[in-house]
């Protein structure tokens, strides 16, 4: 039996830890996103409690009319903050743990796919540079991007057990190359977005290489298919039901793209970066990375006449870095304007995400192309020293987990910058009403159980009235008068208005699924079933083999 703990792991463990110590300190790190995600934590947990085992409506934001928050924004590290918080540890605490175990996975899912292609060290030289590289520090400490984060970690992951189906014919994990993809999705759609095309291009590149070219072509696709099918319950309503809110597309692309020495220039800072609030937030590729890309030039035109798969990656590789650049500069406008669905990139320098992945491969092949143990060694420390003056917040914010839930600066917006995000329908005024139904002359409410997308009520009216929730209409809200189904509407205001007889009746309003929602979850489960049942299959087969041998 291999030893799980070597020096190596030991290695990726104490780089990774080094990375992301100092989201171990006390306090919040006062970045970009950070408060907004510890406020998401909260709501994502208060439906969970309630049993939704998806939630997609934050009840307490827009001064407690809600909104359908969690149908558009990334689910991943809002679960594992639920779990974490499950064992007693508050949001705040959960936003920085759920980043620091990211960067765990993230060295040590990249030194295993730099592994499948190098020698050990250059994994680990592909690793530091991966983990040091100015963008995920930007991610971390600056933007405070978890769902980023987490993708940044999830890339090389999939990339790994992508590898080991393709290249080196490891079928049992592919059922595990889908799950990884999907929790791409989950983690940050936009980012598994601009993946998405890089992993093609490169399981097709594997696919070249290999002897059985028609039947690794067909597992990608199944690959592709179950992975999008597993987070089809998340990407399919965002995209399908986006016409049903405003605000989802704030961000000006034209006003996001860098100039060339920014990408050059080292550089810091905790700002903002364009559309109007300046550039003050570094978009640098990193000095350790591009040399790395440099470097690669000349092992290219050293062994490009070898015959060596590899070579042909690093020329993949190589060309991809300028093209991922290219899209990140004003040159690049007419492509944005044509190409389809690139608008909700929002930013073009989050290509840097990728970018830093393809620096740290290529610093990988140099480490294992150049034997020389002197070389070796400056190009494994060069991107500690470089960034580790990056790797820690400006300062800490001691607060607690009730600063954010008690202030109408942050739970009576709506969760967005300017708090833009919003349902399609809703002008009610920004006040927050004592009760989900206000009693009058008419209607008088005998009982009330709210929980976050689930209302029962017992309710004398009367005579004949509409019946007005303190709720912002969206599709999906049903209610049932005396356990019948009668239809919902919406006043001036956007508020779900119901119709109700003279008498007494219990009242029961539920936050449910459209038929889209229906599909795409039916897509998730049955995704799911085969995710399982294949790695139960191959996983069980692969044993059996073992122990004929």
């Amino acid at each position: 039996m291999k030893k799980i703990i070597t020096r190596q792991t030991l290695f990726v463990f104490i780089v990774a830890l080094i990375a992301g110590f100092a989201l171990l300190h006390q306090g919040l790190l006062p970045t970009h996103d950070g408060e907004y995600h510890v406020v998401r934590f909260y709501e994502f947990d208060k439906a969970l409690r309630d049993g939704n085992l998806f939630p997609r409506w934050a009840s307490d934001l827009n001064y407690g009319y809600g909104i359908p928050l969690f149908s558009y924004v990334y689910p991943l590290p809002n679960y594992f903050a639920s779990f974490l918080h499950a064992f007693g540890i508050s949001f705040i605490d959960a936003f920085k743990l759920n980043m620091f175990t990211a960067i765990l996975l993230a060295g040590f899912s990249f030194y295993l796919w730099a592994k499948s292609f190098f020698d050990e060290k250059g994994a680990l030289v592909g690793t530091v540079f991966y983990l040091f590289s100015p963008y995920f520090f930007v991610d971390t400490y600056i933007r405070g991007s978890v769902g980023e984060v987490w993708a940044l970690a999830l890339f090389p992951a999939f990339l790994w057990v992508l590898t080991k189906v393709l290249k080196d014919n490891k079928n049992v994990f592919l059922p595990i190359t889908a799950l990884v993809l999907g929790l791409i999705i989950l983690s940050h759609n936009i980012l598994a977005l601009i993946f998405f095309p890089f992993a093609i291009v490169y399981g097709l590149l594997l696919i070249s290489s290999s002897k059985q070219k028609i039947v690794n072509l067909l597992k990608l696709i199944v690959i592709l298919l179950i992975g999008l099918g597993f987070a089809s319950i998340f990407w399919i309503p965002a995209i399908l039901e986006t016409k049903f809110t405003v605000g989802l597309q704030i961000y000006d692309y034209k006003s996001n793209f860098v100039d060339l020495y920014q990408l050059i220039a080292p550089s810091w800072g905790s700002g903002f970066y364009g559309g109007g609030l300046g550039d003050q937030m570094s978009v640098q590729i990193g000095i350790a990375n591009l040399l790395a890309v440099f470097l690669a030039f000349i092992v290219l035109f050293k062994f490009f006449r070898k015959k060596d798969y590899r070579v042909k990656l690093i020329v993949y590789f190589i060309i991809s870095f300028f093209l991922v650049a290219l899209l990140m500069l004003q040159v690049s406008l007419p492509v944005w304007k044509v190409m389809p669905l690139f608008n909700y990139f929002q930013f073009p320098w989050r290509f840097l995400s990728l970018e830093i992945l393809i620096c740290s491969f290529l610093a990988a092949g140099v480490a294992y192309f150049i034997k020389q143990k002197v070389f070796w060694v400056i190009i494994l420390v060069s991107p500690i020293i470089l960034g580790f003056n990056y790797a820690h917040p400006a300062y800490y914010m001691d607060r607690a987990d009730s600063y954010y839930m008690t202030r109408s600066n942050f739970i009576d917006g709506t969760n967005s910058i300017g708090n833009v995000f919003n349902t399609l329908w809703f002008k009610a005024k920004p006040v927050r009403m004592s009760a989900k139904i206000e009693s009058n002359q008419d209607v008088v409410v005998n009982k009330s159980v709210v929980k976050s997308s689930n209302y029962q009520f017992v309710v004398t009216v009367s005579k004949p009235s509409m019946i007005t929730l303190n709720t912002a209409y969206f599709p999906g809200w049903e209610a049932k008068i005396d356990s019948k189904v009668v239809q919902i509407q919406k006043n001036n205001e956007g508020l779900i208005v119901i119709p109700v007889l003279k008498g007494k009746h219990s009242l029961g309003v539920d936050f449910g699924d459209t038929p889209i929602r229906a599909m795409s979850a039916f897509i998730s489960l049955i995704s799911f079933i085969v995710i399982v049942t294949l790695i139960i299959k191959t996983w069980y087969i692969r044993g059996k083999h073992e122990d004929s041998n």
